[in-house]
């Protein structure tokens, strides 16, 4: 059986469905004493949306079984798998997915879902696995006025798997799993950071590509039953290099701490938030007074904050950065605002943190 899915202006899908269906009589269910039934069957529903997008075979879907010690029970297609499944009282892993996805790659969606399910001695199991798309889409859009003055250049997307090289003339959708993206431009010499977004699955994200008006190269810097629900959110945004509006570009349009911590990779940039402690170690931060270490400080959202994890930790190198904003000097900065440039890590002291200082202001 093949499925189409539909996306729409309604932003929902065809839905594809899975189920291990119970019965009404328990007489020659059970194979052994004390054993539970399993039995699948597919279904679908269509619901008109925005475009045809072709969707795998549902016969072809991955299915897989496991029990607790994580022992396959049942792996292979759904379209393979036997009508019935005698199993043994206990939980079980159940899991299907369109297509095993590791790495970066275009026009590739992915479908899925996985539970839990407590099968009970002689008793037929229930649970419902909604299958939405599990990865997600990023689409750039270059304006001309890049094309010109960036003729050489290439852009790619980089996530923790892996990169896809972006043509200018690239026109499919890229796919990678949920977490964060790295837009970056290389000019044959270095590679630049553009933008670092979070992304999560079944969002399809349009990045708008353009530059600054004037701007010029040189300038420039049991019974279980799934469903798969292809209904997408489509976020766009807009992108101008060498525009003083990007956000983190300025002190008048900083980064918070909460957009930070999601911005990993992104470097030259202002973030701002209020000093809450110090004294940073690999488990622990200090939130108050007196302060032993010059090295670092911690910043936040909130002035009141004394979770490490709601954090950000900062680096201090010694020279007037550091002399300026380390606690042990400056104990009245505790509870301040501060502005800070420079480069976001995704983890210093075991937190996402800030490196690299090159500028800063108290407020």
């Amino acid at each position: 059986m093949r499925s189409k899915i539909i996306t729409g202006a309604a932003v929902r899908a065809c839905l594809v469905a899975v189920a291990l269906a119970g019965t009404t009589s328990c007489e020659n269910i059970f194979s052994a004493a004390g054993d539970g039934e399993m039995r699948i069957s597919f279904y679908e529903d269509g619901i008109s949306t925005r475009s045809v997008v072709s969707a795998a075979d549902t016969n072809s879907f991955i299915l897989t079984v496991k029990d607790a010690k994580g022992k396959d029970v049942y792996h292979g297609e759904y379209g393979a798998a036997p009508s019935s499944l005698m199993v043994s009282p206990g939980k079980y892993t159940v899991k299907v997915a369109s297509t095993d996805f590791k790495a970066p790659a275009f026009d590739l969606p992915v479908y899925g879902d996985c539970q839990t399910v407590n099968v009970k001695s002689g008793e037929v199991a229930s649970v419902v696995l909604m299958c939405r798309q599990i990865n997600a889409g990023v689409r750039l859009l270059i304006s001309r006025d890049f094309l010109k003055v960036y003729p050489n250049a290439s852009l790619f997307l980089k996530a923790t798997e892996g990169k896809l090289l972006y043509s200018y003339t690239e026109k499919r959708t890229a796919y990678f799993n949920p977490g964060s993206i790295s837009l970056m431009m290389s000019d044959g010499a270095k590679d630049k950071t553009l933008l670092t977004r979070s992304i999560a699955s079944q969002e399809i994200y349009t990045i708008n590509i353009s530059v600054a008006a004037g701007q010029s190269e040189q300038g420039a810097p049991g019974g279980i039953s799934i469903k798969l629900d292809t209904c997408r959110v489509w976020n766009n945004e807009n992108y101008i290099l060498g525009g003083g509006g990007n956000k983190g570009s300025s002190k008048d349009s900083p980064y918070s701490v909460g957009d930070a911590k999601n911005m990993a990779g992104t470097e030259d940039v202002w973030v701002y938030g209020y000093i809450v402690g110090g004294d940073l170690s690999s488990s622990k931060a200090s939130f108050a007074g007196p302060f032993k270490s010059k090295t670092n400080i911690v910043i936040a959202a909130k002035s009141s904050e004394k979770n490490r994890a709601e954090c950000m930790s900062v680096q201090l190198t010694a020279g007037s950065i550091r002399d300026a904003l380390n606690l042990v000097d400056n104990p009245s900065l505790l509870g301040k605002t501060v502005y800070l440039k420079g480069n976001i890590v995704q983890s210093y002291y075991g937190i996402p943190g800030i490196q690299g200082l090159t500028e800063y202001q108290l407020k």
